[in-house]
């Protein structure tokens, strides 16, 4: 009598989600060597090839395709069981990771909502730049991740597209001088196209605060000794849309995209992503509307 195991169908059915060895792994806090051996002894058992390996990504045979069904069914009643004897259905922890831009105004709502409904959930929330974000995504160290993107794509879901705007003090006058003070940090994304902007339009600048410290370009900011940009509805409470009046070049659209909102076994994650596209796509509409 040969007895499947459901360890190794969870490592499985997650290759066959992530699409590779190395995102699923980090999902499952295993190791990339470990992974591998779980699959190899699972074909061993079925005495079948379930992974086309012969690309450069990893594919499912046909075989692996008729298991993958089975193995998803095995895992999910596999959880209920042990979520409804030991109360356990909703512990855990989701990594969301979230660009420094756009953290606020929505994403401690989006927290607040989901510890109410889940209580013995942990989120742990990274706060980082776009790329850093997808690099760890693509690693399996998130399991979520928003981004700031000039553009979406397959892979993600686009939940918002909002305008860049030019932002500084309140009633401030240093957007009105030349050069243009600006405050940017080393690795926004947004700061290649803000100069690009300012360059196409034959504008003098001067880059008075280059710093990996969002709280500097904010104090910076909030001075009017310079002047920043950032998706319009994210802006601080203590900093305001420049009303610039075509003074200002205009700077681009950009895209909030998600990514990981289709994990097919974590319910969790699914949920965390709905209330995701309510905080964003919500503030979006209403906005639009208001405009």
């Amino acid at each position: 009598m040969r007895n499947l195991d459901i360890t190794t169908l969870r490592s499985f059915v997650a290759v066959a989600d992530s699409g590779g060895v190395t995102r699923a792994a980090g999902f499952l806090h295993l190791t990339q060597s470990a992974v591998s051996m779980q699959l190899k002894r699972l074909e061993e058992l079925l005495g079948l090839e379930l992974l086309d390996r012969s690309g450069r990504t990893i594919a499912l045979t046909a075989s692996g395709e008729q298991l993958l069904a089975y193995a998803r069914r095995m895992v999910a009643l596999n959880d209920e069981v042990i979520g409804r004897l030991t109360d356990q259905a909703y512990e855990g922890e989701i990594i969301l990771g979230v660009p420094h831009d756009i953290v606020y105004p929505s994403i401690p709502r989006v927290l607040q909502q989901f510890h109410v409904a889940f209580p013995r959930v942990k989120v742990h929330l990274v706060s980082s730049f776009t790329r850093g974000l997808k690099e760890q995504f693509a690693k399996g160290e998130c399991d979520l991740i928003l981004t700031t993107e000039l553009a979406g794509s397959a892979e993600c879901e686009t939940l918002a597209e909002r305008p860049l705007c030019w932002i500084g003090a309140p009633g401030g006058s240093t957007w009105r001088q030349r050069p243009l003070r600006i405050a940017f940090g080393r690795h926004c994304s947004f700061r290649p196209k803000v100069i690009e902007a300012l360059d196409k339009a034959d504008f003098s600048w001067d880059m008075v605060v280059e710093t990996e410290s969002d709280r500097t370009i904010e104090a910076t900011v909030s001075a009017d000794l310079a002047v920043h940009a950032m998706i319009e509805g994210t802006e601080p409470p203590h900093l305001q849309i420049i009303d610039h009046g075509g003074a200002l070049p205009e700077l681009p659209m950009q895209m909030i995209n998600l990514y990981g909102a289709e994990a097919k076994n974590n319910h969790l994650v699914r949920e965390l992503a709905d209330l995701l596209r309510t905080a964003f796509k919500g503030i979006s509409t209403v906005r639009l509307k208001a405009v």
